[in-house]
């Protein structure tokens, strides 16, 4: 058996010995999610794990952040792995054992607290990596710098944090990784399957705050007003010509969405002001500018067409997921290799946003997504198109997805150790 072979079956018999216990650390992550910038507990019981591998760990990156560092003592690459750790405030639907009952205050309302989009399994895989690892250290050829992530999904208003504020404090510095591996678990996707896609994988994303500014009025005379509910209303259908009849979508796709409008008090009153919050999604920069014009333009001239006038501010900016060409192309064979070659398949272009794009901005970086869905089965499983998507209160895990994050993260960071002046 030659070194290599050798080491690929090591991997995988202390990832089968390792399987119980990251269910067990995701179940308890599960059972006590906590929102972004807040990940206290589940801090501190990464730090205490990886302390006791023997690494050097940093906390208190950005906010809640941990940073794990093996280093093998010999020359060889730097390799960053990151896991998010932030939930959501969803409140479970989920009927289990573990489910979360949490419940807290977010932007002024009592909700539920949820890993609705997986980032406890995250969490536990990445756990999981650190120990097979540090298992594996004297064998290892290079450093690998364990990230541990707050605030994926967004800190609270007025807080910095995420992806962002942890490459500002340091954390692609002493040393600096040469690429870094991050995978997305993902409902719609059956357990056992894993699905990339070279170049852009997921949007960019940018928050729309609109006001039209009108005058209020009796609602029996609104001549003597000027409707700021009527324009935003005139303001929501123009919005939606700008993807539908302005953009060329055979280039990418694009998405301009209103989630909310509010204005008024009661029904006799047109009231001053209306505020309306929305999301733009687009894969190329050139687009996205173009689109905040068209947004600015038609948002502007549709007030000012009724006397009204309108501003339109663009914030909470997420860059696109780039997935780097030639280092995914060097590392799908490995996921091949880990899953099986039937099991591995270019997706489809996501509009969701992912804030490992911050990293991609500095180093090559590979982003990819493990399936979560139970698999069908002749005695009648569960459909794939059907399941609850991430951030759903119905988002379930099939756990035997965990030992496939955990195996396809470590050999990609051998696979890399090995060969490493073939990508980035």
């Amino acid at each position: 058996m030659n070194d290599s072979l050798r080491m690929s079956t090591q991997v995988d018999a202390a990832a089968a010995a390792l399987e119980a216990k990251v269910i067990a650390w995701r179940r308890d992550f599960h059972q006590h999610p906590e929102l972004s910038n807040r990940e206290i507990r589940t801090a501190s019981a990464v730090a205490g794990h990886l302390r006791s591998l023997g690494l050097a760990v940093q906390t208190g990156v950005a906010h809640t952040g941990v940073v794990g560092l093996l280093d093998s003592g010999k020359p060889g690459p730097v390799i960053a792995l990151r896991a998010d750790m932030d939930a959501l405030p969803v409140a479970e639907q989920v009927d289990l054992p573990f489910a979360s009952k949490e419940r807290t205050t977010f932007n002024g309302q009592e909700v539920g607290v949820m890993h609705a989009c997986g980032h406890d399994c995250h969490v536990a895989v990445l756990m999981g990596v650190a120990e097979l690892m540090a298992g594996l250290k004297a064998q290892l050829r290079g450093r690998i710098k364990f990230i541990f992530q707050p605030a994926e999904e967004g800190p609270p208003p007025g807080e910095e944090g995420g992806a962002a504020l942890m490459i500002k404090q340091g954390v692609l510095e002493n040393p600096k990784p040469d690429v870094i591996f991050g995978l997305h678990v993902f409902a719609g996707v059956e357990a056992g399957m894993i699905a990339y896609r070279p170049g852009p994988a997921m949007a960019s994303s940018d928050r729309i705050r609109i006001t039209v500014n009108g005058r209020q009025t009796h609602g029996a005379f609104p001549w003597k007003g000027v409707d700021p509910i009527v324009i935003s209303s005139q303001i929501v259908l123009g919005l939606q010509t700008i993807v539908s009849r302005q953009v060329d979508v055979t280039l990418e796709p694009a998405v301009v969405s209103i989630g909310a409008i509010r204005g008024g008090v009661r029904d006799n009153i047109i009231p001053d002001a209306v505020e309306m919050l929305g999301t733009v999604r687009t894969f190329n920069e050139e687009m996205r500018a173009d689109i905040h014009n068209r947004i600015r333009q038609t948002v502007e001239l549709i007030a000012q067409s009724a006397g009204a006038s309108a501003q339109v501010q663009f914030d909470n900016a997420y860059p696109v997921t780039v997935n780097d060409i030639p280092l995914t192309e060097r590392m799908v064979p490995t996921l091949e290799r880990v899953a099986g070659k039937e099991k591995v398949f270019v997706g489809q272009k996501i509009t969701g946003y992912e804030d490992f794009s911050y990293y991609q901005q500095k180093i090559p970086g590979f982003f990819y997504f493990v399936g979560i869905t139970p698999r069908r089965s002749d005695q009648g499983g569960v459909d794939r198109t059907e399941s609850a998507p991430n951030h759903s209160p119905r988002f379930f895990v099939d756990e035997s997805a965990l030992l496939l994050g955990m195996r396809s993260l470590a050999h990609l960071t051998l696979d890399y150790m090995a060969s490493p002046s073939r990508a980035g």
